[in-house]
């Protein structure tokens, strides 16, 4: 038992972390609130299963994966630009407007695919056994990809002259346009890795455990992202992936020691959220905005 919640866990958090680290970025950098993030990564999953071996295309999952991942990049810069930019001053407009913009994404998801399930295939055939726990290649190919993902963005943020600009604009946005970044390039940036993340953790989560992609499969990961981002404090990137690895525990352990309360799984990150802002009401790492070297 132990063993199993060591390892799914693992899985859970890292693509949990992967799909709140796009939403907690976007925010910290350009204080936007998006409320299409979760219907980005249900985006991800849809193309991807289009494209992929059961999909019109029949590409290879690897190349069906680099082709999601670009698409929904593209989709997310392009949202900031047609949607966000003219009303990005406008907290509460911002709302309203990514909200539509993701019911939108639904029913364009539904008039293309139809009401019926997607198919989403799996990256390999095949399972292995890690601490005596047996594991799908698929899942320990997601857990991977995210962990690398993770490293790349650091080492984008930390080390690149465009994360440089990142963080001057997160922290300062007059003071990094008078030195010369353009701030709508770079959010516009800023939001296609943001969609991208997302994209990616509903390609891990359709791959690696339901198998399929739906229309209405948005609702929860948004609040998922919400849930997260507020337990490992606002705007910071290190409480993110710390609060997505502590969620995705506190679901395994409740899955696995009470499977016959499988009902309450869904409950459980609202309820750590809770807990943790009555404690402390910043959240665990209680900045705004933290793109840390």
């Amino acid at each position: 038992m132990i063993e199993e919640i060591i390892v799914y866990g693992a899985i859970a958090g890292a693509i949990y972390a992967l799909l709140a680290l796009g939403f907690t970025l976007i925010y910290g950098v350009a204080g936007v609130t998006n409320l299409a993030h979760g219907a980005l990564f249900m985006v991800g999953a849809y193309i991807f299963g289009a494209f992929g071996p059961l999909g019109v295309l029949q590409l290879d999952p690897r190349l069906g994966l680099i082709i999601a991942l670009v698409f929904v990049a593209v989709i997310g810069a392009m949202l900031y630009r047609i949607v966000i930019h003219p009303i990005v001053e406008s907290e509460l407009a911002i709302l309203v407007v990514t909200v539509s913009a993701a019911i939108i994404f639904q029913q364009l998801m539904l008039i293309t695919f139809g009401p019926s399930f997607l198919p989403v295939p799996n990256f390999a055939t095949g399972s292995t056994s890690i601490l005596g726990v047996k594991v799908t290649y698929s899942r320990l190919i997601a857990f991977l990809v995210s962990i690398a993902l993770f490293v790349g963005l650091w080492i984008f943020i930390s080390k690149t002259k465009i994360g440089s600009a990142m963080r001057a604009v997160s922290q300062d946005r007059e003071v990094a346009m008078l030195m010369g970044v353009n701030t709508t390039r770079l959010y516009m940036l800023t939001m296609g890795i943001s969609a991208m993340l997302a994209g990616a953790a509903g390609i891990f989560d359709a791959s690696s455990s339901t198998g399929v992609a739906s229309a209405y499969m948005w609702l929860h990961p948004l609040a998922l992202s919400f849930s997260i981002v507020i337990l490992g404090g606002l705007g910071s990137i290190k409480g993110t992936i710390f609060g997505g690895f502590i969620i995705g525990y506190a679901e395994t352990i409740v899955s696995v020691t009470l499977p016959e309360a499988g009902i309450l799984v869904p409950t459980v990150p609202f309820v750590l959220m809770v807990l943790i802002l009555v404690v402390r009401p910043k959240g665990l790492f209680g900045k705004r905005i933290e793109l840390e070297e």
